[in-house]
């Protein structure tokens, strides 16, 4: 190629949304691509520590720029930005002077910072230092809030029980436990047509810790025995974005923190 020859500029429909565009960051991520995992992973990790995804927060605003990064194909469903994959997302909370702060981070670098009500009785866990973990029971539940709307399939009935035997240590299926409501409820789906007939992800794992005779915190050998699980049960080999594994990913990572 000539030296003298001009780069030709791509269309605005084939540029990607990068973090830098919609955040104060530098370093590398600041030229990454915001994808439909990584919005999913902030998405989770809001859910376990805030007890919802924020309004106009990061998660909200990466699932926006994800959107339209995978409409342009610029990005695919399951692409994973390697500073989420590798370093992981953090939502923290920390009191100063009776405010209660929140700090969101993306690979290290913080993309939101602000000040948040008083969740101390939410039941998602706070997680900002010390000796708090969120168990496999909290990642279930999280599930449900970044995923409910979801029909349960054989997938997630697979994740679901192998989440279940970690927690309990127990091969076989709890009867009456989160993991046999899920096998019924993608048994049921199965046979139904319509998706608002279906049983959804919501139902069956909004109050998972109370159905778990044990619990644990969320290791990332718990978490890699759940993402097989439902990849092997996929036809896409695949996970769900926001759902049974990404939730166990996202509390492995904030528990390794």
């Amino acid at each position: 190629m000539s030296q003298g020859q001009p780069r030709r500029p791509q269309p605005e429909d084939q540029v990607p949304i990068t973090y830098g565009d919609v955040f104060q960051v530098s370093g590398e991520i600041a030229n990454k691509p915001i994808t439909p995992q990584d919005a999913a992973t902030m998405q989770t990790a809001e859910n376990m520590v805030l007890g919802k995804t924020q309004k106009g927060g990061p998660a909200a605003i990466m699932q926006s720029a994800a959107s339209v990064n995978e409409s342009r194909g610029v990005v695919s469903h399951y692409d994973v930005t390697s500073a989420t994959g590798d370093q992981g997302v953090t939502v923290s909370e920390a009191v100063v002077a009776g405010h209660h702060i929140v700090t969101e981070s993306v690979g290290g670098e913080v993309v939101g910072q602000y000040v948040g009500t008083n969740t101390a009785s939410s039941p998602a866990p706070l997680i900002s230092g010390g000796d708090d973990q969120v168990t496999i029971g909290e990642a279930l539940e999280a599930a449900a809030l970044s995923a409910g709307e979801k029909p349960v399939d054989q997938s997630d009935a697979a994740a679901i029980q192998a989440a279940e035997v970690r927690a309990t240590g127990r091969m076989q299926v709890v009867p009456g436990g989160v993991a046999a409501k899920a096998q019924a409820a993608a048994s049921q789906n199965a046979r139904t047509m319509r998706d608002e007939d279906k049983t959804k992800l919501g139902d069956v794992l909004v109050d998972a810790s109370t159905l778990l005779p044990r619990d644990k915190a969320v290791t990332r050998e718990d978490a890699e025995g759940v993402i097989g699980a439902e990849i092997r049960n996929q036809p896409e080999l695949a996970t769900y974005p926001g759902g049974v594994s990404a939730s166990m990913a996202a509390a492995a990572r904030l528990n390794q923190k």
